[in-house]
């Protein structure tokens, strides 16, 4: 099961998921508040979409899957496998991993708010955009390095979705306001958490710092030289190999 990102879809696993079907029965589904997604019911909170995709789970009868995540959806994977429902996680950047009293989070989260309403902004323009290499470069700078590869169709559409992440605002003030936690002595399922150097939305090796000292240090950690915040995306062969490496027997 593949979980993607803060105001993503599951349109980021393509490029991947070629190579994933080969070895496994894929899910990647869109969270809830996002495009494509069902309507979060109660209130918006990480939890809530953790109890979303853990009716996934069992709706698709999958019962404890193997977890792929990005950013927001690495770290709903890893609070899944505290709940004992990962068999694997493959962690790409994972949220939530700033040391304690580190409050660059916030910038973070003022930055995302101040993103969204460019890229709402912008989005009934999206095919213009992604017409021009400039425009492919702008919308991708803060995602990856490498760029030139992923369709011009992709990216448009990446656009939109997020323009039309309804949770946006919401999930950004829940963050803002809880912070992050993970019950990490509860994740006994192995665990590989990959991570770009030149990542611009979370920041090696500062954004993993709780991961890597107190939550998660005996994880299976690999660095992805120059590579940026989606390597799905960015590297997509190089992480579907770091993903079957991890899942596969």
């Amino acid at each position: 099961m593949c979980l993607h990102g803060f105001a993503d879809t599951w349109r980021t696993w393509e490029l991947v998921l070629p190579w994933l079907e080969r070895r496994h029965d894929v899910l990647a589904l869109t969270l809830p508040g996002h495009a494509g997604g069902p309507p979060i019911a109660g209130e918006v909170t990480d939890t809530a979409l953790a109890d979303a995709v853990e009716r996934e789970i069992d709706e698709a009868g999958f019962e404890i899957p193997h977890l792929v995540g990005n950013s927001l959806g690495g770290y709903l994977a890893l609070r899944l496998a505290s709940r004992g429902r990962a068999r694997t996680v493959v962690a790409l950047a994972p949220a939530g991993g700033w040391a304690r009293g580190d409050s660059s989070y916030v910038n973070l989260l003022r930055f995302q708010r101040g993103l969204i309403e460019r890229v709402r902004a912008g989005a009934p323009h999206a095919e213009a955009i992604v017409a021009t290499r400039e425009g492919r470069r702008l919308a991708t700078q803060y995602l990856t390095t490498n760029f030139e590869h992923i369709p011009a169709e992709l990216l448009a559409l990446q656009l939109r979705g997020a323009a039309q992440c309804t949770a946006a605002e919401a999930l950004i003030e829940h963050a803002m306001r809880s912070g992050w936690n993970l019950d990490a002595e509860r994740v006994s399922c192995p665990v590989r958490i990959v991570w770009g150097t030149d990542d611009r939305l979370l920041p090696w090796p500062a954004a993993a710092s709780r991961f890597r000292g107190q939550w998660l240090p005996h994880a299976d950690w690999v660095e992805l030289e120059g590579v940026g915040h989606c390597p799905q995306l960015d590297v997509p062969l190089e992480t579907a190999q770091l993903i079957l490496g991890f899942t596969s027997p």
